[in-house]
């Protein structure tokens, strides 16, 4: 086995450990280093294509920055802020209707293969300068540039949410004066007629 297929064999399981953990990890922090494992191996995979300018990308890029800011997102939601358990019924419905995509998802790719041809289809000849930093950055700017500029949109727009989440101080509860007990329990003042027979709280059991 060459170095290259043993490579390939790393990058698959990685991505591929990394991607259930993601899914499938109750804890979202663990969630988000199963998502850190699959972008090493995809990173992997950009090595064994030959395109180290695209792998270093997507190590500083998705690992440097997405990760940090979902973990970002996760700090500052808590860790278990999703640990709430979700009602029957809409568990219910985002089930069926998960696995029903999943099945029409999966049929549709079957039907796709077995009517595809059966004969390969010949590459072209790698050029020299195949993913070198001249290349992506002229196809980048010249063909993507608007995928690319709504892209950093939204990065901007998740940082700035976040920021404002952050900054947003708790809304605080007025004081009720004393003499209003009536007002905290019940929206309004006791009756008059109620004044000499006071609430007594009851004893927890």
């Amino acid at each position: 086995m060459s170095a290259g297929s043993i490579l390939f064999a790393v990058a698959a399981l990685l991505c591929i450990v990394g991607a259930l953990a993601t899914v499938l990890s109750k804890n979202p922090i663990r969630g988000a280093i199963g998502l850190l494992t699959t972008i090493v191996g995809i990173a992997l995979l950009f090595l064994k294509l030959a395109a180290e300018f695209l792998a270093a990308i997507q190590l500083i890029v998705y690992a440097g920055a997405v990760v940090v800011l979902f973990v970002f997102v996760i700090m500052l939601l808590g860790p278990d802020a999703g640990s709430k358990e979700t009602p029957p019924g809409k568990a219910r419905f985002s089930r069926w209707f998960s696995a029903f995509g999943l099945v029409a998802l999966s049929g549709t790719a079957l039907y796709l293969l077995s009517r595809g041809q059966q004969t390969l289809t010949p590459l072209p000849a790698v050029t020299p300068d195949h993913g070198s930093t001249e290349a992506v950055g002229g196809l980048l700017f010249n063909h993507a540039i608007v995928p690319f500029e709504l892209a950093t949109a939204l990065l901007i727009v998740a940082v700035v949410g976040a920021i404002a989440v952050a900054r947003t101080k708790p809304r605080r509860r007025r004081a009720v004066p004393e003499g209003h007990e009536g007002r905290r329990l019940f929206g309004g003042p006791l009756h008059p007629r109620d004044a000499e027979r006071p609430l007594v709280k009851e004893p927890a059991e």
